[in-house]
């Protein structure tokens, strides 16, 4: 019912004409009345939500009177402001107010107290992100070289007149609205820059406002209401298409063809279907005119500001053509995520509100102190998510193996419908192995959800979110002024563990990779906790924060593949790291000892692992950073990142140090030794270049690496617990060590080396040990 008065009242309808009281006729009250009216049948539906919506009250759960509920407590309700509803903020929170509803102002983001999304810019600034990394990975910095674009919108609309202004380089060849469409064939930069500016700035302007003496030659603003229009010349060579007449609708499909670097949505609709879909299947009957098919596309990279601009089918068919491309979900979820942020900070300050600590006014000044600093720590989950796409995208087939299994592992717990999402079924996965076409970024994006989904839900459901060592996690989530001035607030947040649970989450997955945890389960037997205090205690023992943050400075600065490259590194070892400390860390007593336990070691020993490993692997450390530095990064990182693969080793010689009771010193010069003798470290690293594309072959190459690195421990142990150290161990054992380094050798001096190979060698190192 409120979904037809609201209907009615847009068209300008009589509500008695659906079987209402017809209490007023919004056909003869005008665009204020029927405003009016719609806020009207607004407060209804809000008030009626909350009446069946469970409580806060002094941190009792309130269960709704005269209700019989079917699921457990849950208070947690928040109102998203949404096309036609963006300016009822102040109206819903009003109700929340008035009904005493534990989340206050915080019900409803944006309004008079929160973040206007239009001013911060934030939905486009998040989808910009994703633009500039498709660009990047070309090696095309968009901030500093023109580039051409074409796009669905107005410059006074959100998300397309923000997206207009994020580049002084943008070259906006042709863009089209409800009303007009707008050419411009060969426009210049900064002068075309100013003028989209000036429209942004203006109230509701249109393409019709645009100057027509800064419009290049050809080029013009039509309405949508011609009954033709001439295109000149200039303006078919930009949109490569004819000269000549053509009507509007036919003009903006030539729009959606155009030969560009950058397609922007930022206006509503879905102008895009795959080949294998029908009109019908896009669902919006109103654009059936000028829709195409994804094989029809000729940009480069889309950028999907706003919701629906393409089907989902029509993204993947378009990204396995070679398009760059992300989904909606990836691309503009910063402005839902500043709504979080939002309503996380309200929900802390309402605490001091409470106390008396903190005026509303007051609050509201802090509010908008902190805007820019909201908006900087939204812009980071949009960097860091697109990233794991394109690393996840660049493994290819290596990662479809695993990327089934997760999808198999989610249905099994009910969490995933591949057909609802567009996902392959295991038949064609198999299909899609033999062909050799891995998973598509939209594809993969889906699976980047569900996994932090699941994350999330199982992290709140154990024990780590209260963890003392993740407190620091926690103040992350919110500016630096909120944590100066409200630590205790924070602290005592109503959704601490949520806050918590869903940074980790997303720190493992966007660090990891969609498949983390599957790989890291399969491999340990773990489940989600043991294995994210694992991750937790990895991240901080090798300081791979800052590692990541040195990284991310080289944006633009060495080619897109090189980065991805060192960023691949940081990705191992995070995955083997996590998995080590989930595999061996003992977390009764918290994170914290066992992280600040190795991190002490870590420090200690890499600075001297040039004098500690074997030729062999300082010859690799030398040979990495010197190709790295080559590529133009900085001699700092060159060497920290040629140095993190050895330095993964350092777990392994304290782990021996601490249960033989020995000096890290000598645990460490025993265990290279040993690396050394045996040819470890060597058939280590030919086991790295096996990508197997079977899940099992993987498995099973997995098991044999950590039987030699058991081994490994093993004969580390032995020698520095007997006197004289390694070398009376391998006098001791003189027969046995001559005859596995003959074994050994003959495995390692093969060109090709495979998992049985790799399997035979660590039987060969456990029957030494034995």
């Amino acid at each position: 019912p409120i979904q037809q008065i609201v209907r009615h009242t847009q068209q300008g309808r009589d509500v008695g004409a659906i079987g209402f009281p017809a209490l007023v006729r919004p056909s003869l009250m005008g665009t204020a009345g029927r405003q009016v009216l719609g806020i009207k049948a607004y407060r209804t539906y809000i008030s009626s939500l909350l009446s069946v919506t469970d409580n806060l009250l002094d941190g009792t759960v309130v269960p709704p009177a005269n209700t019989v509920r079917r699921d457990g407590d849950d208070p947690y309700f928040v109102v998203a402001a949404d096309k036609g509803t963006a300016r009822f903020s102040d109206t819903a929170n009003g109700i929340s107010q008035a009904r005493d509803f534990w989340l206050d102002d915080a019900f409803a983001s944006g309004g008079s107290a929160g973040y206007d999304h239009k001013a911060m810019g934030i939905t486009a600034k998040g989808g910009w992100e994703a633009v500039k990394r498709h660009f990047r990975e070309m090696d095309r910095d968009i901030q500093t070289e023109p580039f051409t674009t074409v796009g669905v919108g107005d410059m006074s609309g959100d998300v397309f007149g923000n997206g207009m202004l994020l580049s002084k380089q943008t070259k906006l060849i042709a863009a089209f609205d409800h009303r007009d469409i707008f050419i411009d064939p060969d426009p210049d930069p900064a002068t075309s820059f100013k003028e989209r500016q000036r429209l942004f700035k203006a109230d509701r302007s249109s393409w019709q406002d645009y100057k027509s003496d800064l419009i290049s030659k050809g080029g013009g603003v039509f309405s949508r209401s011609d009954k033709t229009i001439t295109l000149s010349k200039e303006a078919a060579k930009a949109l490569g298409t004819d000269t000549g007449k053509m009507t509007p609708d036919e003009l903006m499909t030539a729009i959606l063809k155009a030969p560009v670097d950058l397609m922007w949505f930022g206006g509503i609709g879905t102008y895009v279907r795959a080949s294998t879909q029908s009109n019908a299947d896009a669902d919006d009957r109103g654009n059936d005119d000028i829709r195409i098919t994804a094989k029809a596309l000729r940009v480069k990279v889309i950028g999907e500001g706003a919701n629906l601009g393409l089907t989902h089918p029509a993204r993947i068919e378009f990204a396995s053509l070679g398009g760059a491309c992300n989904s909606d979900a990836i691309d503009n979820s910063a402005g839902v995520n500043s709504s979080d942020v939002e309503v996380n900070i309200k929900i802390a300050l309402s605490a001091a509100m409470k106390a008396g600590r903190l005026s509303r006014e007051d609050r509201n000044t802090l509010l908008e102190s902190m805007t820019a600093d909201v908006s900087d720590l939204v812009l980071v989950n949009n960097y860091k998510q697109t990233l794991a796409i394109s690393l996840a995208q660049k493994d290819g087939l290596v990662e479809l193996p695993h990327q089934q299994r997760l999808m198999q592992s989610l249905e099994a717990r009910g969490r995933l419908a591949r057909d609802v999402e567009h996902l392959p079924d295991d038949a064609q996965i198999a299909e899609r192995m033999a062909r050799g076409e891995p998973l598509t970024r939209p594809e993969i994006g889906v699976l980047l959800a569900y996994a932090k989904i699941v994350a999330l839900d199982d992290l709140v459901a154990s024990d780590v979110p209260d963890d003392p060592f993740l407190e620091r996690d926690l103040f992350g989530y919110f500016p630096d002024a909120m944590g100066e001035a409200h630590g205790r607030d924070i602290k005592n947040h109503a959704l601490r563990r949520e806050i918590i649970g869903t940074l980790i989450a997303n720190a493992m997955i966007n660090r990891g990779g969609p498949t983390f945890l599957e790989k890291a389960e399969s491999q340990t037997g773990q489940k989600t906790a043991q294995i994210a205090k694992g991750f937790v205690a990895a991240r901080a023992a090798f300081d791979l924060q800052a590692l990541f943050s040195q990284v991310d400075a080289l944006d633009t600065k060495i080619s897109g593949a090189l980065q991805l490259e060192l960023y691949a590194i940081l990705r191992d070892r995070v995955v083997s790291q996590s998995i080590w400390f989930a595999r061996h860390g003992d977390f009764s007593d918290g994170i914290a000892p066992v992280a600040e336990r190795y991190r002490a070691a870590i420090d200690t020993l890499t600075p001297q692992l040039k004098d500690l490993a074997p030729a062999f692997l300082v010859e690799r450390m030398a040979e990495d950073e010197a190709a790295y530095r080559a590529g133009g990064v900085p001699a700092k990182t060159a060497k920290a990142l040629a140095t993190l693969p050895i330095a993964g080793l350092l777990t392994d010689v304290q782990r021996v140090a601490e249960t033989t009771d020995t000096a890290l010193m000598d645990a460490a010069q025993a265990f290279f030794a040993v690396t050394e003798a045996f040819g470890i470290g060597r058939i280590v690293r030919a086991a790295r270049e096996v990508n197997p594309t079977d899940y099992f072959d993987g498995l099973a190459l997995n098991r044999a690496v950590q039987s030699l690195h058991h081994a490994r421990r093993d004969i580390t142990r032995q020698a520095v617990s007997m006197d004289g150290g390694f070398e009376a161990w391998m006098d001791v054992q003189a027969d046995t060590v001559a005859r596995t380094k003959k074994q050994m050798s003959g495995l390692i001096d093969q060109e090709e080396v495979s998992v049985s190979r790799i399997t035979v060698a660590a039987n060969i190192l456990g029957d030494l040990v034995r």
